[in-house]
């Protein structure tokens, strides 16, 4: 980050023009000032002033600040490329979404705001400094980009120690951290395989990996008081493996930013003790050796880089190391990155789960057949890669029958990545409460992590057992999924003992909320924490807050409702979800909650059509199409329910409420046929139940 002088903007400021979704945008300087003429906040043309450049290649932003301490990004950015690569031009980043002031994407919304998206990485010794009361911003930093301290620390001892004369130093250099995970360790390659090995272990917590992971992570800020060296969980939320941002192996995908962090924890790399600056110079930000010769310090070219190894005689230029085994993916238009992964191409699991793989990233007029024949071919039937979890993954976010039983042995695997392990326990099906307590005393923290989110939704009742010993855990983060989890058991019900840490956990996690009040996600976990333990009120002020930050933030919307239907106020609940679906009318969960709450004000036609309107809009989510049909059935439209059933069997053949649902309703219509065979889909699906298993046999009578 930088101020916006001659030196700094790499843009065409000399009055260049942008044309984007209707509007028309200009650049031009005014008084040594750099301006824009663009579209503001309320969709009209004004011109804004350039405060500062974010980025220098392969793009740079430009920030425009507000009145209110604000400071946005603008969503036009300048291709810093060279112009034979297609650079040197104003780009948008969002080039296909026509993006206008009413969309939460525009440059003056939310999601493109400094303070919260930018600072932390981008400058350092950021204070975010939100007055909520205000809604305003009083952000600071100690210097506007990335400087020593944003790695070392605070550097006043390491000052200190500098001024004394070398003679009278001491050997600590005053830094706050030591990264010395690479002092006095070589690499060597085994006899007969030439496998690279490490001379002596990595330790548990890989402080370089932790600390570079503070930007180069998917994560949110739990607190402000980050030290260098410690587990990033101690001052932010890791975002785990999931279906929206990567494919079931792991692998990140092109339209969502995961950074390299959450890749590298899978790779046998950082499972060997490979850490960042074994390739990377950390001050420079290049390799430490150019092209693969960094994959050279350790893997033997007289077996990696063979014809018998590569397999590509002939090509021009010849594919390199990452070619195969660290695909590029592209984000903000032009920013290619590489998966840190470094897996072995995998055609045949894209057969199996539908992800990419580096093969038919170059041969894209091919199929993955075709290139899983090949390496077959050349390499053998068996594989032997690393990543082998892909399948459980896809199990799950297929909802297959045997999704269980796959993640349950990924979660229970020593050899699996502990990124992976916690995602496995994050998504059980059903809680597996064995697995989860031993995983909760792993030296993981992550693990830990995971394992209490494998909790999420079960009976408060059970939770204090299960989850109070992690109120007192080392790190900070997990104490605060804790004691959100253990929120909803009534403070009645907890031990006297105990009592203490739940208070001390609790105010850490409020503490992380108001830190975030900037965002309607923190108010709404703020509010949702407040109402499990049944401070309604002050839910209420919460939810209100998001609402007030982002009047289409669905979940605040949906949870305030939710808060009024438990007070007996549904007529306040269908208030709030009308005004929220007046800014998001295409939301399918606003639909869904509008209709519950209409069918209880007992006006059922028109709860139909908000039912009808999330199902066609989402129809990924199976118990949409669920209560569609339910409120069908219940107004006498049997047919056309059991059609809407059907049809979401097709995308969600192993949904039990759905089958279970449509068993019903064949059966009423006599229909013994379908009856018995959503019956015998439904057995498979739970082996062994006896009225299943007896109504099966009636049918077939």
């Amino acid at each position: 980050m930088d101020h916006a002088t001659e030196q700094s903007v790499r843009g065409d400021f000399n009055d260049a023009s942008f044309e984007y979704a209707g509007t028309h945008s200009r650049f031009f300087r005014q008084d040594r000032k750099f301006l824009v003429e663009t579209d503001g906040p309320d969709g009209k043309l004004a011109t804004f002033e350039i405060k500062y450049t974010l980025g220098i290649e392969p793009l740079q932003q430009y920030l425009i600040e507000f009145t209110d301490g604000r400071i946005q990004a603008l969503s036009i950015a300048w291709d810093t490329r060279p112009k034979e690569q297609g650079g040197q031009r104003w780009f948008h980043l969002y080039p296909g979404d026509a993006i206008t002031s009413k969309d939460p994407l525009h440059w003056t919304k939310l999601n493109q705001n400094w303070n919260f998206m930018c600072a932390e990485c981008h400058s350092t010794g950021v204070h975010k400094n939100y007055d909520a009361a205000k809604d305003q911003f009083a952000t600071s930093f100690a210097e506007i980009s990335v400087s020593c301290e944003a790695c070392h620390g605070a550097g006043s001892r390491h000052v200190d120690w500098a001024k004394h004369k070398s003679a009278s130093r001491g050997s600590d250099p005053g830094l706050l951290v030591r990264f010395d995970e690479r002092s006095g360790v070589t690499w060597s390659s085994e006899a007969g395989t030439l496998t690279p090995r490490r001379s002596a272990p990595a330790s548990i917590l890989r402080k370089e990996v932790e600390t570079c992971g503070r930007c180069h992570a998917r994560r949110g800020q739990l607190s402000e008081d980050w030290t260098p060296g410690r587990s990033l969980l101690e001052t932010h939320q890791v975002s785990l493996l999931d279906q929206p941002r990567f494919h079931p192996d792991g692998q990140m995908r092109d339209d969502e930013e995961t950074y390299n962090y959450a890749p590298f924890k899978q790779s046998k790399m950082f499972a060997n003790g490979v850490t960042c600056s074994d390739c990377h110079d950390p001050h420079s930000a290049a390799l430490r050796v150019p092209g693969d010769g960094v994959c050279a310090q350790c893997h033997a070219p007289a077996k990696y880089e063979s014809a018998a190894h590569r397999h590509h005689e002939g090509v021009s230029p010849p594919p390199g190391c990452p070619s195969c085994h660290m695909p590029e993916r592209r984000y903000m238009v032009v920013d290619r990155r590489h998966d840190h992964g470094f897996r072995i191409p995998r055609p045949d699991l894209s057969l199996q789960t539908g992800a990419p793989n580096a093969c038919n990233d170059c041969h894209r007029d091919r199929s993955s057949g075709w290139a899983s024949q090949q390496i077959e071919a050349w390499f053998g039937s068996e594989r032997h890669s690393y990543q082998t979890y892909g399948g459980a993954f896809h199990a799950a976010w297929s909802e297959a029958v045997e999704a269980q039983a796959l993640l349950a042995a990924v979660a229970s695997s020593v050899d699996a990545p502990g990124i992976v392990r916690a995602s496995a326990l994050a998504q059980l099906p059903a809680p597996d409460l064995n697995l989860i307590r031993r995983v909760l005393s792993d030296s993981d923290p992550l693990l830990r992590l995971g394992a209490l989110d494998g909790l999420e939704g079960m009976q408060a009742d059970q939770l204090w057992t299960l989850a109070a010993a992690q109120l007192s855990d080392p790190v900070r983060g997990v104490r605060i999924r804790a004691v959100e989890l253990l929120a909803a058991v009534p403070a009645s019900d907890q031990p006297v003992a105990d009592r203490a840490k739940f208070a001390q956990a609790a105010a850490e996690f409020v503490t992380a909320q108001k830190l975030n009040a900037d965002r309607p996600e923190a108010r709404t976990a703020l509010g949702n924490f407040l109402a499990r333990q049944a401070k309604n009120i002050e839910a209420e002020t919460e939810y209100r807050a998001a609402l007030k930050l982002d009047g289409s933030f669905a979940p605040a919307a949906i949870n305030l409702s939710d808060l009024y239907r438990q007070l007996g106020h549904d007529g306040d609940g269908e208030r709030v979800l009308r005004e929220a679906l007046s800014t998001s009318a295409r939301n399918a969960a606003l639909h869904h909650a509008l209709g519950l709450t209409l069918v209880r004000l007992k006006r059922n036609d028109a709860a139909l059509d908000e039912l009808r309107q999330a199902a066609s809009l989402d129809p990924g989510h199976a118990r949409y199409a669920y209560v569609y049909a339910v409120g069908l059935h219940s107004s006498g439209r049997r047919d056309e329910a059991l059609v809407v059933l059907r049809n979401a069997l097709q995308l969600h053949p192993n949904d039990r409420e759905v089958l279970s649902a449509a068993l019903t309703l064949s059966r009423e219509k006599a229909d013994a046929v379908s009856a018995l065979d959503f019956a015998e889909r439904l057995s498979r699906l739970t082996p062994g139940n006896p009225e299943i298993e007896d109504l099966i046999k009636q049918l077939k009578r």
